[in-house]
């Protein structure tokens, strides 16, 4: 007997899997538009921050689109676990440096410390809501 809980999550693993895909090509695509916005969350300790973020732009949009599809939607999910834990220290950086994103809309330019500190434990779910695909989807083989 399946708990009310199991039944929701069972039903909405399917349609998330297809916003969780959209939403990594899109901010992949991102990369390659405003990749200067991006090298500046970058922490300066990090070498060719430019080439960084074209590296995980590549990584976002080949492994959003990868875990729509059955044969590769394990690994994908699994490689966007290790891609958002490569990319941590960019959210720690922008926390703790104040970093005003010179060239991002203005909504976005100067975010509040509580939005700083709040990409933190964002990451955290990101990080849960990827591995949830490294499991097989429900009543299929995949």
């Amino acid at each position: 007997m399946r708990t009310e809980t199991e039944s929701v999550r069972r039903r909405l693993k399917r349609p998330l899997l297809f916003v969780m895909g959209g939403v990594y090509i899109l901010a992949g695509v991102m990369h390659f538009v405003s990749p200067k916005v991006y090298a500046q969350i970058v922490p300066p300790s990090f070498p060719g921050a430019l080439e960084l973020v074209y590296l995980s732009g590549v990584a976002e949009i080949v492994l959003g689109v990868g875990v729509l599809y059955p044969r590769t939607r394990r690994l994908a999910a699994w490689g966007l676990v290790l891609l958002l834990l490569a990319v941590f220290p960019a959210n720690v950086y922008m926390a703790t440096s104040d970093v005003v994103l010179e060239g991002a809309p203005e909504v976005l330019r100067d975010p509040s410390d509580v939005a700083r500190w709040a990409r933190l434990p964002l990451q955290g779910l990101l990080v849960l809501w990827a591995w949830w695909y490294t499991r097989p989807l429900p009543d299929t083989a995949d």
